[in-house]
C-alpha cells in the first residue's frame, strides 16, 4: 500500500468509496474537485495495486487544522489503512506548523474513536444528533505533538 496525493483523477474512485461509507450523506463529486482546487486543503489516497483503498483530507490554516473526512473501502477496512492516512496527514498537519487539530467522529464508530486517541486527540465536546440518522458527533482535539504510538 502507499499513500500518494490525491488528484483530480482519483474522484471517481474515491466518491465510489464515499458514497459506499457514506450513503446518507456523501459528497458530490463537485465537492471533491472544490477541495482540491483550495490552496488550505491537503488530501491523500491509500492505493494498492492499483486501486484507491481508502483517502483522508483535511484544511489547514495553522495554527489550526481540522480533519476533513477519511474513509476506507469496508472490504479493507481492520488492515492499518485508516492508520497509514491518519499518518500521513497528521504528518502534513505537523509540517505546516499547525498547532491544534480538531475532528468530528460518529459517536458509535468505536475502531475510529480507538485509532483518533491513538494518535492523541481527546473528546472535547459533543453535537447532538448531528448526523442524519440521529447519531451524535463526537469533537476531538489533538495538540501537535500528542500522540504518536503505531
Amino acid at each position: 500500500m502507499t499513500i500518494e496525493r490525491m488528484r483530480w483523477w482519483d474522484i471517481d474512485a474515491v466518491h465510489a468509496v464515499e458514497t459506499a461509507v457514506f450513503p446518507d450523506d456523501a459528497w458530490s463529486r463537485e465537492q471533491f474537485w472544490q477541495e482540491l482546487a483550495q490552496p488550505t486543503r491537503h488530501y491523500v489516497v491509500a492505493r494498492a495495486e492499483g486501486e484507491v483503498e481508502g483517502y483522508a483530507g483535511v484544511l489547514v490554516m495553522a495554527p489550526d487544522a481540522d480533519i476533513q473526512t477519511i474513509a476506507v473501502r469496508a472490504d479493507r477496512q481492520g488492515r492499518g489503512v485508516a492508520r497509514a492516512l491518519m499518518d500521513a496527514v497528521l504528518s502534513h498537519i505537523d509540517a505546516s506548523g499547525a498547532t491544534h487539530t480538531m475532528l468530528e467522529v460518529r459517536a458509535d464508530n468505536e475502531p475510529a474513536l480507538a485509532l483518533y486517541r491513538r494518535r492523541g486527540f481527546v473528546p472535547i465536546s459533543e453535537r447532538r444528533r448531528y448526523y442524519p440518522d440521529g447519531t451524535d458527533a463526537v469533537i476531538m482535539r489533538r495538540a501537535r505533538g500528542e500522540g504518536s504510538d503505531a
